[in-house]
């Protein structure tokens, strides 16, 4: 493909323009959408009231009125669960990137706009982090095979080789993501604090964007 003719962003490794990246659910019917949308209620529910991992799967069916078997058929486990959950926060944060205003989105400097990302992504992940913390430790490699993963992968590859031209900025991206996995923000945010982790991974950016 002639890369002159693609919109959007371009990666440092790939000629594909950078472009939302979300588990669209297939079509459904009307029953299944309803029932998909009452596990989600109840999920959300329980999960905020009692904790992510004091929940089972049978009070999730039993709070939305479903068989359990149409929770595992539809969502396969927790994990499944929260993935689901998380898809219209993960939706809207690519969203800003793409077309919201800068820095956050298009039109400021690259290093900006990387800071921009890093805090919109820890405030996500600080609101969110048991959630994220299920969907990405699910099974190994979990976290890698998330749709909106390879988004924020490639969005940090893209301002990372404007930063540091000549850079292998591909696994220098997965490096800073690192830093932001659920696990590894967790620990240093329950040691720390929440300011004095964000502004430690805030820091790594800021060192690898100069």
């Amino acid at each position: 493909m002639d890369s002159s003719k693609t919109n959007g962003p371009q990666s440092a490794s790939s000629s594909e323009p950078l472009e939302l990246l979300r588990a669209r659910p297939a079509k459904e019917r009307a029953d299944a959408a309803r029932n998909r949308e009452k596990v989600l209620a109840a999920a959300a529910r329980l999960f905020a009231d009692k904790g992510v991992e004091a929940v089972s799967m049978d009070a999730i069916a039993a709070a939305a009125g479903v068989g359990k078997g149409t929770l595992f058929r539809r969502f396969g486990d927790k994990s499944g669960l929260a993935v689901a959950l998380l898809d219209a926060r993960e939706y809207e944060l690519q969203e800003r990137v793409l077309s919201g205003p800068p820095p956050l989105g298009p039109g400021a400097p690259a290093a900006a706009r990387l800071s921009a990302f890093m805090d919109a992504y820890l405030t996500y992940l600080f609101a969110h982090l048991d959630l994220v913390r299920m969907s990405e430790t699910a099974s190994p490699g979990a976290r890698y095979r998330i749709g909106a993963y390879r988004f924020w992968h490639r969005h940090v590859s893209i301002l990372l080789a404007e930063c540091r031209p000549g850079a292998d900025a591909d696994p220098l991206a997965h490096a800073l993501l690192a830093a932001v996995s659920a696990e590894t923000a967790g620990v240093v945010r329950q040691e720390h604090g929440d300011e004095r982790a964000r502004q430690a991974i805030m820091t790594l950016a800021a060192a690898l964007a100069s």
